[in-house]
């Protein structure tokens, strides 16, 4: 992993605003080219590439990766990947629901768990193959970009707030403040916020959970090297050399929030290193053993 120097705020909001004008041609005039959302994502991969050795800027490009009209704290974009089911579902019965299951994976809430976003390309590498291409698939590759391209890359976002203690969740009004006090001691790297979803990030979050009705929500981070559950479904027990091991509720929480709040499945890949890969080895275990979890419990066997 490396670093990259970091624009200001103001700067990027400046610079986006300039490609969405580039993008947006006058009536009669030939169509700009390229267009404004794809430069958008060329800049926005070229400062991810330059972070992270392991993200290919080439591929991050042809990946098909666009800005959501919603931007972090700095006017970087929010970027995501829908990919709808490749393969025609086969029905055994003319009634049978031939929805195709939706899977929503993010990674990055937290920036400095740089090998949360690393493998979540390396992922994405592999939505076109048979038992990944029939599931209809929304990626976040990196839900904080402000905290990861920051020099150093840090957990919170550029308003010193945790995303993922920032959820509206049921009990954050009582709790989340406590929590933070009590048991987190301060910590900065933990600061729930002032308010639920006070984040652009947290917000852009909800909404995309709401738009895209995921039926598991998997969150990638690090560096706990283990899995964690909430919600709804039978849970994984392993998922390669990640052996479950429930890690608790909190305030805020995605986990509170998609698996408790919104009865929505969220299985949480914690990897051994913030800053280490795993092995392509393990990658790939990781991968299919969480391709099977979800086939088993969100694929109708009439569907499969």
């Amino acid at each position: 992993m490396r670093g990259a120097p970091t624009r200001t705020g103001s700067a990027l909001a400046a610079g986006l605003a300039a490609a969405l004008l580039a993008g947006s041609p006058t009536a009669g005039a030939e169509p700009a080219a390229p267009l404004a959302s794809e430069i958008v994502s060329r800049q926005w991969c070229k400062s991810v590439g330059d972070r992270l050795f392991s993200v290919s800027t080439s591929f991050c490009e042809r990946s098909r990766l666009r800005p959501s009209p919603s931007t972090s704290i700095e006017g970087r974009a929010l970027m995501r990947l829908e990919q709808p089911p490749r393969l025609p579902r086969r029905s055994a019965s003319i009634d049978a629901d031939t929805r195709a299951p939706r899977i929503m994976m993010i990674g990055g809430i937290h920036g400095d768990e740089l090998t949360s976003v690393s493998i979540v390309f390396r992922w994405m590498e592999r939505l076109e193959r048979p038992d990944a291409s029939e599931l209809h698939w929304l990626v976040i590759p990196l839900a904080n970009p402000d905290g990861m391209l920051s020099s150093p890359a840090r957990r919170v976002n550029a308003r010193g707030v945790d995303l993922n203690r920032n959820f509206d969740t049921p009990d954050w009004s009582e709790q989340a403040m406590n929590h933070w006090i009590a048991r987190a001691r301060r910590d900065p790297r933990r600061f729930p916020g002032e308010a639920p979803v006070s984040e652009p990030e947290t917000r852009w979050l909800q909404q995309e959970i709401a738009r895209f009705r995921p039926d598991v929500i998997v969150s990638i981070h690090a560096p706990y090297g283990v899995l964690d559950f909430d919600g709804p479904a039978e849970e994984p027990k392993r998922f390669g050399r990640l052996r479950l091991n429930r890690l608790g509720v909190y305030p805020g929480s995605l986990g509170n929030y998609g698996g408790i709040h919104k009865g929505v499945p969220v299985i949480t890949i914690e990897l051994p290193h913030a800053t280490r890969m795993p092995s392509l080895r393990d990658q790939e275990a990781i991968w299919q053993d969480m391709i099977k979890w979800i086939r088993q419990n969100f694929v109708p066997v009439n569907l499969g």
